[in-house]
């Protein structure tokens, strides 16, 4: 009996392999025949969602869907993504947008014990992969909220997967001018580029690519 419930449950786990990968393929397929650009943005409350929106305002059309991944607490940054998209549809003269909101847990909250992050961080990377697989980005951008931590690392899943050609940037935020962000610090070699906006920081960090005052 036990070996006949694992025999099922070995069917039921490969089904679900092998459907994820055709419409992985499928998706991959869609998005390079319409030439678009999938993007996945880490919101991050106050003045982190305030530069995201900013940097994001340049972006042309072709760079679509926009997936915003916005921790679960943080109502603000939802609403202004919302005005946000519906002010783009107005300029871009489109009836709907292409974006979609996806909530995951905090990785740290303000004043959490490192020692409790661990598990809180743990978490929220479980609730990122059904998030990151799903959108499939070309391109996900951050700029140092937490919340980007398990985003970035799941994006490098990605890549290690071969499934599609994900590029990662981090905009060091522009109050950083002598030091780099604890997210930062822990993204330093796993990004693709690390932009910052003052030169003492590229100074000092080698990897990074001092861009000037963007925000």
């Amino acid at each position: 009996m036990l070996l006949k419930l694992m025999m099922i449950a070995t069917g039921v786990l490969t089904s679900l392999l092998v459907s994820s990968i055709i419409y992985i393929v499928m998706k991959i397929s869609t998005n390079r025949k319409k030439g678009a650009v999938s993007v996945l943005a880490v919101m991050g409350s106050g003045g982190h969602t305030k530069e995201m929106l900013s940097l994001l305002s340049g972006l042309g059309p072709q760079y679509r869907p926009r997936c915003y991944v916005i921790a679960k607490t943080d109502t603000m940054s939802q609403q202004k993504v919302e005005m946000f998209e519906k002010q783009r549809q107005t300029v871009e003269g489109i009836k709907s947008a292409e974006y979609s909101v996806s909530l995951i847990p905090r990785s740290r909250e303000v004043a959490q014990s490192w020692l409790s992050s661990i598990s809180s961080t743990l978490t929220a990377i479980v609730y990122s992969f059904p998030v990151v697989f799903r959108s499939l980005p070309s391109l996900i951008v951050c700029n140092g909220p937490g919340t980007c931590v398990p985003i970035c690392l799941v994006g490098v899943c990605l890549k290690i997967l071969s499934l599609g050609q994900v590029k990662i940037v981090y905009v060091e935020s522009i109050c950083r001018v002598d030091s780099l962000s604890v997210s930062a610090w822990m993204l330093y070699y796993v990004v693709d580029h690390m932009l910052v906006q003052w030169p003492s920081l590229q100074k000092k960090y080698p990897r990074t690519q001092y861009i000037g005052k963007l925000v």
